[in-house]
């Protein structure tokens, strides 16, 4: 076989590769509703650690996981991060469940396998052709590190956590303005206050002058 041959069939070869990987990828179009392939969510992981620096890796969270760092951190979360990933870290929620490739569930082995380094990174410069940002230059760089705590966290993340969590999501114009009218409601329904009578009142003297 001489060289013109060989390079036609790699190039035949690549092409063929190239054909049924892009089947693959655009299998329902370019639909952010379609649910990723077995074969994208290989790729995209080992991708995504390849991209990750070697010294990221190796990155040692300086906070330690306190009661008031992983609370700061449940709060920067709820308000930050969880419109995509949800309070749990399961990224059911309605924009994570439209977004392709679709959050990661956070409590699962593929995250929590991650180093902290690995996380820390992943915070601070996000990851592209995703919708994960990059947060370096918003806030203190401690609040990555303490979000880092917070994804340890997940797996053992409470009802009552949770709850408290919910009071610090984003809330939409419709919330708003829900919470706005019961507000209004209340106030109405609300008896008018009037203003309390003096402790002891002076009787008015009846005896003649």
């Amino acid at each position: 076989m001489n060289r013109a041959a060989l390079l036609f069939g790699t190039l035949v070869l690549l092409l063929a590769l190239a054909g049924v990987f892009a089947a693959l990828v655009l299998h329902d179009g370019v639909s952010a509703a379609a649910t990723p392939t077995k074969l994208e969510e290989f790729l995209a992981r080992n991708a995504r650690r390849l991209a990750t620096p070697s010294n990221a890796r190796a990155m040692v969270n300086p906070m330690q996981p306190s009661e008031q760092n992983l609370h700061d951190a449940r709060l920067h979360f709820a308000d930050h991060c969880a419109t995509c990933h949800g309070n749990d870290g399961s990224g059911q929620t309605m924009y994570g469940r439209a977004m392709y490739p679709k959050p990661p569930d956070m409590r699962a082995a593929a995250t929590q396998n991650l180093s902290d380094g690995e996380l820390f990174w992943i915070i601070e410069n996000g990851v592209r052709f995703t919708g994960m940002p990059s947060f370096k230059g918003h806030g203190d760089i401690h609040d990555s590190w303490k979000l880092v705590l917070f994804v340890r966290h997940l797996p053992q993340l409470t009802a009552a956590e949770r709850s408290e969590m919910e009071h610090y999501n984003p809330k939409g114009p419709g919330e708003r303005q829900e919470e706005q009218q019961e507000d209004d409601f209340l106030n109405q329904a609300a008896p008018p206050q009037t203003p309390s009578a003096p402790a002891a009142s002076k009787k008015k003297d009846a005896s003649p002058q």
